[in-house]
């Protein structure tokens, strides 16, 4: 019954879909699955990334910067990438400052990847509250995360892709780094979530 109720969405121009178990006043306004913007040379469409996601080595320069101070630096990046979502970057621990990284309150729960634990960047009298996630167990699948971190681009300063200034993906859940190579739309504005 979830599937015919999902292929129907998608046929929907708009639709307010009941939550299960809510009362009758509590509705979401659901996007419809949009159409992808052609891609041209040298670009991705996010609705050409795979569900499951699918880690890619990025040996570009990626840099992560607080208060002034850059937090983290790499050419060996993960690139976590799946449908309808910006790439989100993850960098080895052994290229983040170890100093500027606290343990934050609360976890959360990937379907794919497992339980993830937030950080805090700590840089003097500053802090960038919830603003990093890493998952220390991943499930067998993306075991080559264990340990590395990704930022929220919008929670910090600054994160460059080969000096590129990374723009946030919208929405407060979404880690997703927007770019020039990359094409969309992607989900996060209010009603994107079931993209």
């Amino acid at each position: 019954m979830s599937v015919c109720r999902e292929q129907v969405y998608w046929c929907l121009p708009s639709a307010r879909i009941r939550r299960p178990g809510a009362d009758e006043s509590d509705h979401v306004l659901r996007k419809p699955r949009p159409r992808p913007f052609a891609v041209s040379p040298g670009h991705e469409s996010v609705w050409d990334y795979p569900r499951p996601p699918e880690l890619v080595p990025d040996q570009r320069r990626v840099r992560v910067e607080f208060a002034g101070v850059v937090i983290a630096e790499t050419r060996n990046a993960l690139r976590c990438l799946e449908t309808a979502s910006p790439p989100t970057f993850y960098l080895p621990p052994t290229d983040v400052d170890p100093n500027l990284i606290v343990p934050a309150a609360g976890s959360s729960w990937c379907e794919w990847k497992g339980r993830a634990r937030y950080w805090s960047v700590r840089v003097g009298d500053r802090v960038a509250a919830n603003s990093a996630w890493s998952y220390l167990a991943p499930e067998q699948r993306y075991a080559e995360l264990a340990g590395y971190l990704s930022f929220y681009p919008a929670r910090v300063d600054r994160c460059l892709v080969d000096g590129e200034i990374v723009r946030p993906q919208e929405g407060g859940f979404y880690g997703g780094w927007v770019t020039d190579d990359i094409v969309g739309p992607w989900k996060g504005a209010p009603g994107t979530e079931g993209w």
